[in-house]
């Protein structure tokens, strides 16, 4: 019954306002993540910007191709510098992802900070252990490759 945390940095060799940009707008939520998850963005009025109470609803097929309903909301949005997203239903007992920005020289580094906790107590852990955190590493490192071919490799990664 363990929560566990996954923690990212990558350098964009962009600038804080494009980087903030395409990562602050629900529509490119599909394109960094990988096809197989069958990611789809279901609802009707997610905005062009995140802003705090905003609730985005989708589908993702993470186990066998078998869509699974995930309702997230974004909780706290500071512009340029952070967003939370924070899952209020959906497949993990807790989701709480936060995205950091700082412009570095030559760039931005962006962190990604996941807690998270599998249901069913230690047949949540055991899951984790066989699957679930390698899933969440491949999508990550997906997510890293996605966003190098559309801005570029960061000159200090």
């Amino acid at each position: 019954m363990a929560i566990y945390t996954l923690k990212t940095v990558q350098h964009l060799p962009v600038s804080l306002d494009k980087a903030w940009d395409f990562f602050s707008s629900p529509a490119n939520l599909a394109t960094i993540t990988p096809s197989y998850m069958g990611f789809e963005i279901k609802s009707r009025h997610h905005g062009e910007k995140m802003y705090p109470g905003q609730i985005i609803e989708y589908t993702v097929k993470p186990i066998l191709g078998i869509p699974l309903y995930w309702m997230t909301e974004i909780t706290h949005v500071e512009k340029g510098k952070y967003f939370v997203d924070e899952q209020r239903f959906g497949p993990y007992s807790l989701w709480h992802h936060q995205h950091h920005f700082r412009e570095v020289e030559g760039g931005v580094e962006m962190t990604d900070i996941v807690h998270y906790k599998i249901p069913f107590y230690i047949l949540g852990d055991i899951a984790n252990a066989l699957f679930v955190r390698k899933q969440l590493t491949g999508i990550f490192t997906y997510r890293k490759k996605k966003v190098e071919e559309l801005f570029g490799a960061g000159l200090i990664d």
